[in-house]
């Protein structure tokens, strides 16, 4: 299984940016897909999930901002962000749970937002 994100950059605060990230190789099926990110000097931390279903959760500090989305049929998961702040900035991770297969991660995608 490989996870492969795209559509980390720099922009200043008040902008936006869209995440994807395409998951290959899998058998079965997704159960749920996240992002998290990771400061530096902070532990990573989860941004937001969905389930198969399209539930969702947030962090409190994301919600309002940032909406995650997936498309089943082409097994990848979005991060739409909107209204950066500089405190946004981190490397952000896409998970995969996938059933029987495991918990996969990506290499990740930097996102810098200026002030």
């Amino acid at each position: 299984v490989q996870l492969v994100e795209s559509g980390g950059g720099l922009v200043q605060a008040g902008g936006s940016l869209r995440l994807s990230c395409a998951v290959s190789g899998v058998i079965f099926s997704i159960n749920v897909m996240c992002w998290y990110r990771q400061a530096p000097g902070k532990q990573r931390e989860l941004v937001a999930a969905i389930t198969s279903g399209g539930g969702t959760d947030y962090a409190d500090s994301v919600k309002g901002r940032f909406t995650i989305s997936r498309d089943n049929a082409k097994n990848t998961v979005y991060l739409q962000m909107n209204s950066l702040k500089p405190e946004d900035t981190a490397v952000y991770y896409c998970k995969a749970k996938v059933t029987v297969q495991g918990d996969y991660w990506g290499q990740g995608t930097q996102v810098t937002v200026s002030s």
